[in-house]
């Protein structure tokens, strides 16, 4: 396994605060730790090794839309989140985007 920088752990404890059934954005996400890019999130959860017990699969981006899942983009892997989510009770709208609620920080 490779090593975990700090930042990485910051956004994986703050992820494993996301209650099942909920989603948060990537910039939601980045505010609660303290970072001003969305992206980077993005970035520690695509080589998350905790998986399911950081459950990234509950971040999304601003609008809902699944824009990724380990770190791929493409149709089977954001089936594959859908799916997880969607066991969860995530509901989604007309457009496949998931739909945000406020969740409370813990």
């Amino acid at each position: 396994m490779r090593e975990i920088t700090t930042f990485q752990q910051r956004v994986y404890d703050e992820t494993k605060k996301i209650p099942r059934g909920q989603v948060i954005t990537y910039g939601e996400l980045a505010k609660r730790i303290g970072c001003g890019c969305p992206r980077a999130i993005g970035q520690a959860l695509r080589v998350n090794p905790f998986a399911p017990e950081v459950p990234c699969h509950r971040v999304v981006a601003a609008d809902g839309s699944l824009t990724g899942f380990h770190g791929e983009r493409n149709a089977a892997a954001i089936f594959e989140k859908r799916a997880l989510l969607e066991a969860e009770g995530v509901k989604f709208d007309d457009n496949g985007k998931a739909v945000l609620k406020s969740i409370r920080k813990s």
